[in-house]
């Protein structure tokens, strides 16, 4: 089964990283006839990889878009491949750092998702996690406002989250549930060894079996009158907290 993708970015990056799955681009020309500034560049990218380029029919990309902004650009790949769980920490072991990951306990807002997934990519996290019922899983929604870093990061689907931690406990790696009202800020929290930050869903949080199964809780330390972050806010936050610690150590004497 094919997936659809839409977005400049999304689409480019589906090209430079993995062109032979890519089926074909699809490209949606004005009332001029002609494609926009950011089809062509797609077109020409498509073109130096193999890759087929065909005219989608007016409407086409809107309605597998959902009404997202395709920008003209769409892109049919092969169906998404998620990794195993193993496969993030063999990852960390290629690259020589201690694992990084990130944990996500029933989000299911798309463009969050997606923001986290950029958030991770960016900040050098080894992979994401997600339960495989009552979260969001890989569409074409959380593939546009990823912009393009799904493309470059390895996301893991498991059957139960609370399992998942303590099997990461095995391998060394120690979890960290994000909640507000937790003791510990988190930079008081040891994160230069291996480390998995665990973020619950826009409303409940990390559900209390998860957190009672990961090692600390922590809370992001907050100085405005506003008492919470939206999720992808938070765990940008977080992500960043652990690229601190582990620089700082590197640079330490």
């Amino acid at each position: 089964m094919s997936r659809f993708v839409y977005g400049l970015n999304p689409v480019l990056e589906a090209l430079k990283a993995h062109p032979q799955d890519v089926v074909r681009v699809l490209l949606e020309r004005g009332r001029d006839g002609r494609r926009s500034h950011g089809g062509d560049r797609v077109a020409e990218a498509a073109a130096a990889a193999g890759v087929r380029v065909e005219d989608a029919p007016h409407g086409d990309l809107a309605r597998r878009s959902r009404g997202g902004v395709h920008q003209g650009v769409g892109a049919e790949l092969a169906e998404f491949r998620y990794a195993e769980l193993p496969d993030l920490l063999d990852a960390a072991r290629d690259r020589g750092e201690p694992p990084f990951l990130l944990l996500l306990d029933g989000v299911t807002d798309p463009q969050n998702l997606g923001a986290l997934l950029r958030s991770a990519h960016a900040l050098g996290a080894h992979g994401v996690v997600l339960p495989k019922d009552r979260a969001a899983g890989i569409t074409p929604a959380v593939s546009k406002a990823a912009a393009g870093a799904l493309e470059h990061c390895s996301v893991a689907r498991v059957t139960n989250l609370s399992r998942a931690v303590d099997d990461l406990k095995d391998a060394q790696v120690w979890s960290v549930a994000l909640a507000a009202d937790a003791e510990r800020e988190l930079p008081e929290v040891d994160l230069t060894a291996g480390t998995a930050l665990v973020l619950g869903s826009e409303g409940r949080g990390v559900r209390p079996l998860v957190r009672k199964t990961c090692d600390h809780a922590a809370r992001i330390p907050m100085a405005g009158l506003v008492g919470s972050l939206n999720v992808a806010a938070a765990g940008a936050i977080a992500l960043y907290e652990v690229v601190r610690q582990r620089r700082a150590r590197r640079k330490a004497p």
